[in-house]
């Protein structure tokens, strides 16, 4: 990203800036999403996740470094059966999501759906065009992929399987 376009070397300087790779070294928190493989949208936000073993003690650690941050929020959710923790704030131009949760980043939905995503990308360059198209009509990404692929049912579980059926990723969560 520090080399990448102008967006993703703007995207770099403010993650440096935050100081997020050194102060949340703990958790191996990892910038997941769009905007790392280029096909981000106006809107599109920083995902930043992270494993995190003890929820409280991530939940006040995000309190204390971003509670004065532009529309700073922190929730506590169970997504699939497991306990997260989600901050969301606005800095330098960016939206950022915060995600913790007990599972190791590679084997998040996030993580898998993005390299799923950028294997996917550079097997078929012309599919960039077309998930920028649908993304900007309104769409996800995942069900974005889900629709230009034929991958029916559930567009985040079914991106996970269709990328274990592909041999992009080896086992499904």
């Amino acid at each position: 990203m520090k080399m990448g376009s102008k967006k993703q070397q703007k995207a770099y300087a403010a993650i440096k800036e935050l100081d997020i790779c050194n102060d949340l070294s703990t958790y191996n928190p990892v910038l997941c999403g769009t905007l790392p493989i280029g096909i981000d949208v106006v809107g599109s936000d920083l995902d930043i996740v992270m494993e995190v073993q003890d929820l409280d003690h991530f939940e006040e650690r995000l309190q204390t470094l971003y509670n004065n941050k532009d529309n700073f929020t922190l929730k506590r959710a169970t997504i699939r059966g497991n306990q997260v923790v989600k901050a969301n704030f606005f800095f330098s131009n960016f939206e950022f999501e915060l995600f913790g949760q007990s599972q190791p980043v590679q084997k998040q939905n996030a993580y898998l759906h993005m390299l799923i995503e950028y294997k996917l990308l550079k097997k078929d360059p012309i599919l960039k065009e077309k998930v920028i198209n649908l993304k900007m009509q309104g769409y996800k990404t995942e069900p974005a992929f889900c629709t230009l692929l034929d991958i029916p049912g559930d567009p985040y579980e079914g991106l996970i399987q269709f990328g274990v059926e592909e041999g992009i990723v080896t086992e499904v969560l």
